[in-house]
């Protein structure tokens, strides 16, 4: 430790950002178990109204709850599937590139949409894909793709993410496949192996572990999915399909002034989350792939 003390100073600014920010945030868990409106946010802590588990059962016993969890892991499933499978395929399409100027040029632009708000990607999206929008004035036809009440929103959400995050997401892989030794190529060129070849019996194997352990991090998070696209890309004919549970903890918790509740549902999300990604962590070690714990 006294051989590593100046990086083991470094650390302390981030220990103590960790515990300031991410556990002592924790006692707001306590909310969870108590009757918390605006009107009690003078008591204290001990004089509060504790209602046990009644919160999660008003969470549970709701009529939108089973549908939000149906929402939140289909949206979550099918863009963990769709954007694990572009960005990887993105990355090896720029690895394969032999004009640097055009592979940084495509690199660049393919991260441009990361930084843009999703208000404004919402807006361009609407325009294309509403009824009467460019995409239906350009086809002839109406597809109905924003205003169906049906699943295919979550294709339309999921892909729409896909073209605003894939080119930041193949970053990590680019930087996997930047770490394969090189020599493994050469010997393959030798070996008469094609680029198709290549990529699969070289580079594939070479970013496996970094795609293994995205995915169990990806899958701990699988409840966490962020409203703001939700709420953004949906209206009243497609809501029922696009509600999610962070959307369902804002509106019964912050808009029914019920902070018990919002709160019991986010300790679900994190539970939920912690689990599963004990449960992917442990999958993968059994079938002997790199393991994030």
């Amino acid at each position: 430790m006294w051989k590593q003390r100046y990086l083991l100073l470094m650390s302390v600014p981030f220990l103590i950002w960790l515990v300031i920010f991410k556990y002592i945030p924790l006692w707001g868990w306590t909310m969870a178990f108590q009757e918390v409106k605006p009107a009690t946010f003078s008591k204290p802590f001990f004089e509060r109204e504790f209602v046990g588990f009644q919160n999660f059962a008003k969470a549970f016993g709701d009529r939108l709850f089973n549908q939000t969890m149906i929402n939140t892991l289909g949206i979550s499933l099918i863009g963990l599937v769709v954007g694990t499978a572009l960005s990887i395929l993105f990355a090896l399409f720029l690895n394969e590139l032999v004009f640097n100027r055009f592979k940084k040029i495509t690199q660049t632009v393919s991260y441009l949409p990361h930084f843009v708000s999703w208000v404004i990607i919402a807006s361009i999206a609407k325009n294309f894909l509403n009824d009467g929008g460019v995409v239906d004035t350009m086809l002839g036809t109406r597809l109905h793709l924003m205003s169906t009440n049906s699943a295919l929103i979550w294709v339309v959400i999921v892909l729409i993410e896909a073209w605003k995050e894939t080119g930041w997401n193949a970053i990590i892989y680019l930087s996997a496949i930047a770490g394969i030794d090189q020599g493994l190529y050469e010997a393959a060129k030798v070996d008469g192996a094609g680029r198709f070849q290549r990529m699969w019996h070289i580079t594939l194997p070479g970013i496996k572990p970094t795609v293994v352990v995205l995915l169990i991090m990806s899958i701990g998070s699988v409840l966490s999915v962020g409203m703001e696209r939700q709420m953004l890309l949906s209206n009243a004919l497609v809501q029922d399909h696009t509600m999610v549970l962070s959307w369902f903890a804002y509106t019964r918790g912050i808009g029914n002034n019920n902070y018990g509740l919002g709160t019991a549902i986010g300790m679900f999300q994190s539970l939920v989350g912690v689990v599963l990604l004990l449960i992917a962590n442990k999958f993968a070690s059994l079938i002997g792939e790199s393991k994030l714990i």
